[in-house]
């Protein structure tokens, strides 16, 4: 009998748990808009995204860096008796005396030679390739910046969510304990009557069956709050020995719907992050082809090295000496890593393209989704609170005819039912609603 009536409290209670992300709390008592802010600063799902923005800004730096010269100093020490590169040695540390007599080409014996030296390149072309690689990483930053916001705004959706399925255990398990006082109150005076003898033992047996299935309900009710507190607790980073409490005391206003679709399609493609994260990486993917295309260009660098040779390391002026020159090379074949590179970039491309229009069906989908739940949810509220009303006359219509004797407990628990079902699907109309407004703030990019 009261399977539906239970359904509608473990729906409300359990229909966001699967959701968390930890924060950490200053206070014990929190209402919905304490609750996200204190998740926006502490919830580690967002200290990962700017983990990744500040690792994309690396990136954007580690692209500019190419636009430097790169300079570099070495130490190298040889040993050689062979004659080709001994007496090198000997001419670069200006020792060679063609003069003397123990001078043999042939047999230089063992030349030792130290060689600090400081070296710096350029890079003057390479393509375009570093242009176009520091134009994708600037456009990385700002992808990144995106998917932050839009993380930020799917933790406002799931915190708001969470905190309203909290507020509708608390509402059904008020309910369920009204129920049982009702039912307990009934029962005691069929008792009564029953020991007078003016009540069937049916009528009692009736009640008690109906008490035990309200405390039933009272259980589960009382369960739903702990579970929906403690995924709560999670999303705020509390743990479970840590004090928490949920101030709401607030009067919770029914959302408007007086926007059509089409309005709230044409904001969400204009404001919602994951859209313009998206386009941002057809350009990254545009980019990066551009780049790959120029590893097929010739590449020139410029250099320039400062060094000196001797048979030991003492400095002198007289040894050292100057290398510069520009180099120009190409690539005739890389065995196909060029060809299969531009092959890739290609292929990102497309994929960046049509996960682009993916992410749009799936705003569009949102969109609507929500849209139509907001609108469902305010019906509902509309006819569950005239149910109410109705329900609430009907038993105590009923009661009084119980009374009086003139029904039976049968009737009495069929109307005591009904008005349980009609608070239910009450409180899940307007939570649901209130649920509904966050799925469509954040579908439309409100909490941007």
């Amino acid at each position: 009998m009261f399977n539906n009536y239970k359904s509608q409290f473990i729906i409300i209670a359990t229909i966001f748990l699967n959701s968390a992300s930890p924060a950490a709390a200053d206070n014990h008592t929190y209402n919905l808009q304490q609750a996200i802010a204190h998740a926006l600063i502490n919830n580690p799902n967002l200290q990962i995204m700017q983990d990744r923005i500040a690792q994309a800004e690396a990136q954007f730096g580690l692209a500019l860096s190419r636009f430097y010269p790169s300079i570099k100093t070495s130490l190298s020490y040889e040993h050689s008796d062979n004659p080709s590169r001994a007496f090198g040695m000997i001419i670069a540390q200006r020792r060679l005396d063609l003069s003397s007599p123990t001078t043999d080409f042939n047999n230089p014996g063992g030349t030792d030679n130290y060689r600090p030296e400081v070296r710096a390149s350029y890079s003057l072309f390479r393509g375009g390739q570093d242009y176009y690689q520091s134009k994708a990483a600037q456009l990385g930053v700002e992808a990144a910046t995106l998917e932050k916001s839009a993380t930020r705004n799917q933790l406002i959706q799931t915190v708001s969510s969470t905190f309203y399925a909290y507020l509708a255990s608390v509402e059904a398990d008020k309910v369920a304990i009204r129920s049982i006082e009702a039912v307990e109150s009934e029962l005691k005076q069929s008792r009564i009557r029953y020991q007078a003898g003016s009540t069937l033992r049916s009528d009692v047996l009736s009640l008690e069956v109906q008490l035990a299935e309200a405390q039933d309900t009272k259980i589960q009710t009382a369960n739903a709050i702990e579970l929906t507190k403690t995924a709560l607790k999670s999303l705020l980073g509390i743990t479970a020995q840590q004090p928490f409490e949920v101030d709401s005391t607030k009067h919770w206003m029914l959302p408007q719907a007086n926007r059509t679709f089409t309005e709230l399609l044409d904001q969400a493609m204009n404001q919602r992050p994951e859209m313009q994260a998206a386009n941002k990486h057809i350009e990254i993917a545009h980019q990066q082809l551009n780049a790959a295309h120029g590893t097929f260009l010739p590449k020139a660098d410029a250099y320039v090295s400062y060094g000196s040779d001797s048979k030991n390391l003492e400095y002198n002026s007289n040894q050292d000496n100057v290398t510069a020159g520009v180099m120009v090379e190409m690539d005739i074949f890389s065995g196909f890593r060029d060809r299969e590179n531009l092959k890739k970039a290609k292929h990102q491309l497309s994929i960046a393209q049509k996960s682009a229009k993916q992410t749009q069906l799936v705003i569009e989908n949102a969109v609507k989704s929500a849209h139509l739940k907001i609108m469902e949810a305010l019906a509902r509220v509309k006819v569950t609170s005239s149910s109410v009303k109705s329900a609430e006359e009907a038993l105590r219509l009923v009661n009084e005819q119980r009374k009086a004797g003139t029904v039976t407990v049968t009737r009495y628990i069929e109307a005591e039912v009904a008005r349980d079902k009609s608070h239910a699907r009450n409180i899940a109309a307007r939570f649901d609603a209130l649920r509904a407004e966050a799925e469509l703030n954040q579908a439309i990019g409100t909490w941007k």
